[in-house]
């Protein structure tokens, strides 16, 4: 397996406009998994103050595909192609944390979960993730 290279997943996260938008950004990563974080504002809420499926949603998706990225060789990336999330009880807080895990890895498609918290678990996804080359687009 390849080391992990945390500035280059990094790049994830400051190449990627909405993300940067959100404020997301990379806690920790390893073989497999990673950890995201977004300090919550008013931007992140809907209508009611809690924070927003769309973003609840995005950060299980982008640490969901940070998570595989870490599996891959160079020359390939990942692109989701299926995506479940559910939400399991209104979020609200200042910081939203996300912990993505590879379920299965695999040559052409990977299987991810995503854990999102704030005090307690407040959604959990599951992610599928078409593994491409770049060579090949």
């Amino acid at each position: 397996m390849k080391p992990i290279n945390l500035e280059e997943i990094q790049r994830l996260y400051q190449t990627a406009h909405f993300i940067r938008h959100l404020g997301m950004r990379l806690v920790d990563a390893g073989e497999g998994w990673c950890e995201t974080e977004i300090e919550i504002g008013e931007r992140h809420q809907q209508q009611d103050g809690f924070i927003h499926a769309g973003v609840q949603a995005t950060m299980a998706d982008h640490s969901a595909g940070t998570a595989a990225a870490t599996l891959i060789r160079p020359g390939q990336y990942v692109l989701t192609v299926e995506f479940k999330i559910n939400l399991l009880r209104p979020a609200q807080g200042e910081r939203l944390r996300c912990r993505a895990q590879v379920l299965k890895p695999g040559k052409s498609l990977s299987v991810v979960e995503s854990e999102l918290y704030t005090q307690k678990l407040v959604s959990k996804a599951t992610v599928t993730l078409a593994v491409l080359d770049k060579a090949l687009d």
